[in-house]
This record gives C-alpha cells, structure tokens and sequence, in this order.
C-alpha cells in the first residue's frame, strides 16, 4: 500500500516553539548516526502552538532546512502537521510533509450501522479465535465484541479516510506520511482491538507509516511515565506483534511502526520500549522528545544575568496565570500547588537553584516536577515577550544549544534508540 515518501525505521518527534533550536536538535541525531544508529527527525508543532505563539508551519519549515544545510545533513527530515483536522490543515499542507490525523473527536461516536455490518461482513476472520503470531494466547471473539471495537472506533477511521483523501487532492500522493492517532480514549486498546481498527484503517485505504495507540499509564507533559512499567512493557510489545500481523493480513505499509504520544521524558520506559524494538526488529517513531522549550529556559538560567531574570519573569507569570496557561494541557499535566515554590522565593534563586529544580534529574533533591510542569505549560508567558525572549536566546545561543542536544541525545535519543 505504501507508495513514495517512506519515514525511515527511527525517528524522533521534536518540538521547536520558538523556531531556534533546529540547528541544536539536528545535532543530536547526528550523534546518534555516529553511534553508529540513524535516527531521522520529525519537526512538529500543532495549529494551537502556533496559534498561541503567533507563528506560521512555514517558519518551522524554514528554521528546519536551515539547520539541514547548515549542518550537511543527507538523509531524510520531516515536517509533521501535529494534530490536524479538516478545519486546521489548510495552513500545513505546503510546508510539511508528516500529517497526524486526529480523530480524538470522533472516538467513541457511534458509526452508521450499515457501515458496521459492512465492516464485521468482510472481516469474517476477526470473529472466532483469532491468532496472532508471536503472542502466547489466542483471542476469542464474536459478531458482537468485533461490532461494538467498530461502534467505538470505525467513525474515527472514516474521519481519518476523510483527512487523508483530502491530502491527496491537495498535496499528492505519495508526498506525504500519515499517522493516525488513537491514544485519546478512555482505556488501552487490546491487541485484538488493534487489529480491528488497523483492518478498518487498511479498508479506508490510508497507507498510514505510524500509529499511535492508547497505552496503560499517565504521559504527563515533559515528565515521566506514571504508571506499571511492566504492563507497559506488555502491551507495547504485543501491539508491535498486533501491527506486524496486520502488515502482512490487510497490506499495511511495511513500515508501518507504534508512535508513543507525548514521549518526551518518560525514561522509566525507555528501556523497555528498546528492548522490544530489538527484539521485533521493529521501528519506533518517539513523538515530542526533549522538551525544547524547557531547555530554552534551562540555559537562559544558567547564563545568569539578564538570561536568569527572563526565566524567573516566566515563571512569575505563569504562577499569576496558572489556571488559563493549565487549562488547554488539563488532561496531560499533573501539578501539585502546594509544591510549587512562590515566585518571590524564586525572585531569590540562584542560578544553581532554578536549573536544578527545573531540570528532569530524578537524582536531584530539588528537582520539581509541579514547577517543571507550569512551565512546560507556560511558553505563552515567553510568546509574549517577543524579541525580548528571542533575543535572549540568540545572545545565549551557545548555551542554549548545549543543554538542547546534550537532552535531546543523552536522555532521549540514547536510551530508546542507542540502549546505552
């Protein structure tokens, strides 16, 4: 099914807010091919972080070739039109070649029964006993179980058919890769589950090169995984047995590979999630790695001076406007309010002291994942310091740089791809 633009077997989602950092993350993909592994970035930024920021997909389009050729990077970049709808596609479709569709609305909307017969009448080897290479237990299924993962799922798909057909008309087939994203639902999918929707995907005839499902466990922005590492471990393996099956039953894309959503920090799993990539030859596409914008602010704080008290200013006004900066990320943030230090008290902070309890060390003492999270949140504040903020980290270009691809490469990049 997969024709054209092929997204390579690694890749790693990485944010740039300020359009900045392209240079400095790109760098750590490169330490990574000289560990001897390719790892292929993928810029994304979604229409609400431009819309906030104030920016335009083409000048992240424009800060990746940038570092690209600045660096003499040969092998592939992508561009990713993060979470994308009919309603907001329009403005990414010249500059990006990676579109997440996302059908989060329509999970869980009831489909046209019609096309739920449909669907349980052609895939007649969904229902009995279904057997899926490399996973000890056989599922046992009926008409009714496969009708009601349809109900749940199947207007999602058809949605994502609708996103995709329209990309063609507008971009060209072949000129791009789609993921579907399906981690926005109330519980994990079972591999059987999987199975379904990728027979349903396969039936609106997407070639999708990534698919994002719902795994056990909390994925809080830019902390780590919360949850049962060992479940965890379970599931991601058996949905790369569910997706391997599906490859070679419906015609999937043969690289077609799992994407983990708001990946960014979650090192309890890392491990985990290499081992079963080694162990499946499997791909993995790492969505949201490195926190970048948390970064920024790191090495802002460590320069000191004017650097420090435009992180403490953030910091300022993200507590003052905590409720209306938390509201959009309600459900991927946990922060405690009786954890967060006041900003008088950081007013006070030496450098030392900001850097340490922003920065995701989990051996550090005064490491705070509530203050860590309100500023994760809080890139709005910065937003509206304009050239301000940008020419902060300009002056502090080499410390930034330094804190972004040592992160990005020693805490991400290194760990799920490397396994070192």
């Amino acid at each position: 099914m997969s024709e054209g633009l092929v997204l390579p077997k690694f890749s790693v989602g990485v944010g740039d807010r300020f359009a900045h950092q392209a240079k400095a993350q790109l760098a750590a993909c490169i330490k990574a091919g000289e560990a001897g592994v390719e790892v292929v970035p993928v810029w994304n930024k979604s229409n609400r972080e431009h819309t906030i920021i104030g920016t335009d997909p083409n000048q992240t389009r424009k800060a990746a070739d940038a570092a690209v050729k600045e660096l003499g990077w040969d092998k592939p970049y992508f561009l990713d039109a993060d979470h994308i709808n009919l309603k907001t596609v329009d403005r990414f479709i010249e500059p990006c070649d990676f579109f997440t569709l996302d059908v989060a609305d329509e999970i869980g909307k009831p489909a046209k029964p019609e096309d739920v017969d449909a669907f349980v009448a052609r895939h007649s080897e969904l229902i009995g006993t279904v057997t899926i290479p490399r996973i000890a237990e056989p599922f046992q299924t009926d008409v009714a179980f496969v009708k009601g993962v349809a109900n749940k799922f199947l207007a999602a798909v058809q949605d994502a058919g609708k996103i995709y057909r329209y990309l063609v008309e507008k971009k060209g087939k072949g000129k791009f890769v789609a993921e579907v994203s399906m981690d926005e639902t109330d519980s994990p999918q079972t591999p059987v589950e999987l199975l379904i929707i990728l027979a349903a995907i396969a039936d609106e005839q997407i070639p999708i090169q990534t698919i994002a499902p719902k795994f056990t466990g909390r994925f809080n922005k830019g902390v780590d995984y919360v949850g049962d590492v060992a479940q965890f471990t379970k599931e991601f393996e058996e949905d790369l047995a569910a997706i391997a099956f599906a490859i070679k039953r419906y015609g999937l894309p043969e690289n077609l590979k799992l994407s983990v959503h708001s990946g960014s920090d979650k090192f309890s799993i890392y491990k985990a999630i290499h081992n079963a990539v080694v162990k499946f030859d499997a791909g993995v596409h790492l969505k949201t790695a490195g926190t970048t914008w948390l970064e920024e602010l790191i090495g802002l704080a460590e320069a000191g001076g004017s650097g420090l008290e435009i992180a403490k200013e953030v910091y300022r006004e993200a507590y003052a406007h905590s409720d209306e900066l938390r509201g959009p990320y309600a459900t991927v943030i946990d922060i405690d309010d009786a954890k967060l230090p006041k900003p008088e008290e950081v007013d006070g902070w030496t450098s030392k002291q900001f850097t340490d309890a922003l920065r995701h060390d989990q051996s550090n003492a005064a490491y705070n994942s509530s203050f860590r999270q309100l500023l994760h949140v809080g890139f709005k504040i910065a937003a509206k310091m304009g050239d301000k903020y940008l020419n902060a980290l300009e002056a502090n270009e080499e410390i930034v740089a330094k804190n972004v691809t040592t992160n990005l490469y020693d805490r991400h990049i290194r760990p799920v791809f490397v396994g070192k």
